[in-house]
């Protein structure tokens, strides 16, 4: 494990049975409050970003807002939000996905990604896949290329990555901390 694995991992909280019981929640927040593990995260994502070939940064609700937005800057790139469905005002394109019970949706800004565009899209957990793999089809729709998917934590017991493997059509997907 890396140095900034260790640090990350140390500002990484668990908390027993939230959002219900049996379930481990890794909390970020005790991250994003010490400056040299969010710089650290940021500077991980916006090297990602550099190596792809990254031209704009995606952020998916809500988390991914939060670590998305610096890597952009540090990055010298657009950001852009994907929302869950009816957050944006004026035109966007939308995109249907299955939950593990019931399904949701969610939305861009159609005239922020265009041809020519490289996505990285930016989370901070891969758990099941999803979302993600919405957000990578409504990229696509929209024109742009998919760089890659960057996340802090990928749960791998879940199987997120295999769901996600043919939607990133071999972009890399890299994962600061496998959990």
């Amino acid at each position: 494990m890396t140095d900034v694995q260790e640090l990350l991992l140390s500002r990484i909280r668990d908390v027993e049975d939230y959002p219900e019981q049996g379930v481990m929640f890794k909390d970020i927040t005790p991250l994003l409050a010490d400056p040299a593990a969010f710089a650290a995260l940021t500077d991980a994502f916006a090297e990602t970003a550099r190596r792809t070939g990254a031209t704009k940064i995606v952020g998916l609700e809500a988390r991914g807002f939060i670590l998305g937005a610096p890597v952009a800057v540090r990055a010298g790139l657009g950001f852009i939000p994907v929302r869950k469905a009816g957050k944006l005002p004026g035109a966007t394109l939308r995109q249907a996905y299955d939950l593990e019970y019931g399904s949701a949706e969610i939305e861009v800004h159609a005239e922020d990604l265009s041809a020519g565009d490289r996505i990285l899209v930016v989370d901070d957990v891969l758990a099941t896949g999803g979302t993600a793999e919405a957000s990578l089809q409504l990229v696509r729709r929209a024109g742009a290329e998919i760089a890659g998917v960057a996340v802090l934590m990928e749960l791998g017991f879940l199987g997120g990555r295999a769901r996600l493997e043919p939607a990133l059509a071999g972009a890399p997907l890299e994962a600061l901390l496998q959990v």
